[in-house]
């Protein structure tokens, strides 16, 4: 009985507690403050400051890539492209990889290693990573110049990442993925119309336009144009027929086409009532006064 009780003071003893160093509280302490500059903009100065100036530079470069389209552009402007290219690369690399050091903290349910791959596979993350691949990629694999073109226009991808930064964009997103199972419902519905309104239509007014409406595929971008009474006149009924299915069509396109914008009208002023009931929310809590 002694000797037992003696072994399980000794391991009682021996157990060490594992107790964080003063390196690992820095550490922790500082990818803190770096969240709260990169991800809680809302609440911090930083933050606020740092979501303003990303912003500008996301707009800056959405508009050097009109500017890169023009064939006689001062030399200049393309000059500054170039050092703005390279700068916000290097802004834009440096804010992927604080995200990624900083995922810790936004799983904090995962160990370190597991919560930088889950971020990185997340949708954000991808797209921060495309909007900086096209500049490295040339530098570790040759391409020719048509690649280099496809590789520039990946570039517009960046103005997914004013999502992060805007309000508006993001609420834009929010109302998107909660109304995703109807738009899709409804979408479907339209689809079909328009398939058969280009069968029928191709059935009805191909004998007499078989330059125009040479196919089922001819008649669909017939339909399209049709439901979405955009009407490009490249593509007219001349047969009584065709005229009244062509009306016929038109008209249920109108309510069809209505539906997706009655749904994300829905969205959006359900979501604007509950940012609103949150800000609210959020002013009581912070003006309760605390308890004695």
């Amino acid at each position: 009985m002694c000797s037992r009780l003696s072994s399980f003071v000794r391991e009682a003893v021996d157990r060490r507690t594992v107790v964080p160093s003063q390196d690992d509280c820095d550490n922790d302490m500082m990818l803190r403050r770096i969240y709260s500059v990169i991800e809680d903009h809302p609440t911090t100065r930083a933050g606020h400051v740092y979501n303003m100036v990303m912003s500008i530079i996301i707009i800056v470069n959405l508009a050097f890539v009109l500017i890169d389209t023009m064939q006689n552009r001062p030399a200049g402007l393309a000059e500054a492209s170039k050092i703005i290219e390279v700068v916000s690369v290097i802004i834009f690399s440096a804010d992927y990889l604080a995200r990624v050091a900083t995922a810790s903290i936004r799983y904090p349910e995962m160990g370190p290693i597991k919560s930088r791959l889950r971020y990185l596979v997340t949708g954000m993350a991808l797209i921060d990573l495309l909007s900086i691949l096209p500049f490295y990629l040339p530098m570790m694999i040759p391409v020719d110049l048509r690649i280099l073109r496809v590789l520039r226009l990946i570039r517009l991808i960046r103005v997914f990442k004013l999502g992060r930064h805007s309000s508006g964009l993001a609420r834009v997103g929010r109302v998107l993925k909660k109304s995703a199972s109807a738009l899709i419902s409804s979408m479907s519905v339209v689809i079909l119309l328009m398939i058969v309104a280009a069968v029928l239509e191709f059935y009805v007014e191909g004998p007499a336009q078989p330059d125009k409406f040479t196919s089922a595929f001819s008649g669909l971008w017939w339909a399209v144009s049709t439901i979405t009474t955009v009407g490009y006149g490249d593509m007219v009924p001349v047969t009584l027929l065709g005229k009244v299915l062509g009306a016929v069509i038109e008209l249920l396109g109108v309510g069809l086409v209505a539906i997706p914008t009655g749904i994300l009208s829905a969205g959006f002023v359900e979501e604007t009532h509950m940012d609103r009931v949150s800000v609210e929310i959020d002013v009581v809590t912070t003006n309760e006064p605390e308890p004695k």
